[in-house]
């Protein structure tokens, strides 16, 4: 989100300290994606994390599907080897893109949409789907997400703080549930 990093730096860790002030324990994956994929936090207590500028930079394309293929596999690898106490009662997973996908060499649409579609059935995952600059609800049903949950933001300042308060009432409902 070229130009919008400060704010979205910003509405990430409001809306991170919103949900630690829920009931229950908040835990955070986060991944950015462009041409590279990079984990930031896996798995952790939400306390611990803040994005800075070190962390979240704007580089360039957007291999959306590889991003969510690889972190569905990587959080459901990390949850299969959990205990039972370890493993959470909730998945929530959030996709926000500024763009539509151009860059993924690894997964397809098809690949995606069977992956989230298992997690969704299986493991009763919620996934909420943000974009800006495409057609969400069309994005989100192409990778099996519900349309109920695809949201359209403005690539703007007041786009990325509309999309972080559509974020976190969303979630906030879905822990509530």
């Amino acid at each position: 989100m070229s130009g919008l990093e400060m704010d979205t730096i910003s509405g990430f860790n409001t809306f991170i300290e919103k949900q630690r002030h829920l009931e229950g324990e908040t835990i955070v994956t986060t991944v950015l994606f462009d041409n590279k994929y990079e984990i930031l936090w896996n798995g952790i207590e939400a306390s611990k994390v803040r994005l800075t500028g070190k962390d979240y930079f704007v580089r360039g394309t957007t291999a959306l599907l590889d991003a969510v293929g690889k972190t569905i596999l990587d959080v459901g690898y990390r949850l299969s080897n959990a205990s039972d106490e370890e493993r959470p009662s909730k998945v929530i997973f959030v996709i926000t893109t500024d763009g539509m996908e151009n860059a993924s060499k690894e997964f397809t649409y098809e690949k995606v949409k069977e992956l989230i579609t298992h997690q969704s059935e299986k493991y009763n995952w919620k996934f909420i789907f943000l974009g800006a600059n495409i057609d969400a609800a069309k994005e989100a049903n192409n990778i099996g997400i519900i349309e109920d949950n695809a949201f359209n933001f403005e690539a703007s300042k007041t786009g990325v703080e509309s999309m972080y308060s559509i974020v976190c009432s969303q979630i906030s409902e879905m822990r509530k549930r």
